[in-house]
């Protein structure tokens, strides 16, 4: 590559800034122009970035720019015909989770992208949270000895009452799958990069708060290739101690035959050793951007992919799995039966 690599964002909603202030920090990167629907949103989002262009439409926002790679930062529904004007011009892109409202159409964007050999990266951010990153370093070295067991309790508070998500994502209300597809997909995603595949899920899902139209509460066992299990216990009506409770959103233990790491809500990370007391367990990170500067951690991720050939997580191909895991416990959910998910 010669130059900087010319980088379109499409988007400008609550989460995009996170985005755009990450790829804004890459010296690599040139922001070459940015589509929204809603002129005023999008002029504000380029006002406070210094976007250069404005466009009404991803069509002529890649017209007009000839970007090397296009962001995606759309709610699930409009993902489909944004992946489809990135395909036909044959630019990279990267495209934000929920990858599609349905398993159905996950695979069909993404047999779409690799039929025509134009790469589709997906946005999942939170096995790059510095402290699962530090999670999977003690388990690479053997600190827990062998694993056998993880659980996260979300406990985010965000979800009370009528007015619940509007001021930041409004279309969560309106999702009819909530909780698991927009939320659990992360930790579906994280439970993988720590403790590996996932054979069989049981899940009981419900929805607590009136005014969503999805599930907001539920727990999932996870059952693992190695022989571990999981819980993942979430709803998002209650909070949990922390000074930011979106920070880690809840709390994880995560277990070992040599002793157990715990996660707190305000990003630290305590060892307790089989036999002897917990003691904080120290590691380098930034509070900054989102959750730990997961966001640009990503991002760096996927330029070194770009720019160095180096390995990717989370193409769309390998990210359908989590999709297929989370299928799995929607099934579990509305028969009661526990799921197989190979």
């Amino acid at each position: 590559m010669t130059g900087r690599l010319r980088v379109a964002i499409v988007g400008a909603g609550y989460f995009s800034q996170f985005q755009y202030e990450a790829w804004q920090r890459c010296p690599e990167v040139e922001i070459v122009g940015l589509a929204e629907r809603d002129p005023g949103r999008g002029e504000a989002m380029a006002e406070r970035f210094g976007v250069p262009d404005v466009h009404a439409s991803i069509q002529a926002l890649l017209e007009e720019t000839r970007p090397d790679l296009v962001d995606i930062i759309t709610p699930p529904e409009t993902h489909e015909a944004m992946i489809a004007a990135a395909t036909a011009r044959s630019v990279p892109m990267v495209c934000q989770k929920p990858l599609a409202p349905s398993l159905a159409e996950a695979r069909a964007v993404v047999e779409m992208a690799d039929a025509a050999g134009v790469p589709l990266i997906v946005h999942e951010n939170f096995r790059f949270q510095p402290w699962y990153r530090h999670a999977k370093a003690l388990l690479e070295a053997g600190r827990l000895g062998s694993p056998h067991g993880i659980s996260f309790r979300l406990r985010p508070g965000d979800g009370q009452g009528p007015e619940a998500y509007l001021d930041r994502q409004p279309y969560f209300q309106k999702m009819e799958r909530f909780l698991i597809h927009e939320t659990g997909i992360h930790f579906i995603d994280t439970f993988r990069y720590l403790l590996g595949e996932v054979t069989a899920v049981t899940a009981r899902l419900r929805r607590l708060n009136p005014a969503i139209a999805g599930e907001d509460a539920g727990q999932v066992v996870f059952e693992f290739e190695s022989g571990a299990t999981g819980l993942f216990d979430g709803n998002r009506l209650n909070d949990h101690e922390a000074e930011n409770c979106r920070l880690t959103m809840g709390e994880m233990h995560l277990e070992g035959s040599g002793g157990v790491l715990r996660l707190d809500g305000d990003g630290g990370l305590w060892l307790k050793p089989h036999g002897a007391p917990e003691r904080p367990e120290p590691y380098d990170w930034e509070e900054r951007g989102f959750a730990g500067d997961s966001v640009y951690l990503l991002i760096r991720h996927i330029l070194g992919h770009l720019i160095d050939g180096a390995p990717l997580v989370n193409s769309g191909r390998d990210y359908l799995r989590n999709v297929e895991i989370e299928e799995a416990i929607y099934r579990s959910s509305e028969t009661g039966q526990r799921i197989e998910t190979g």
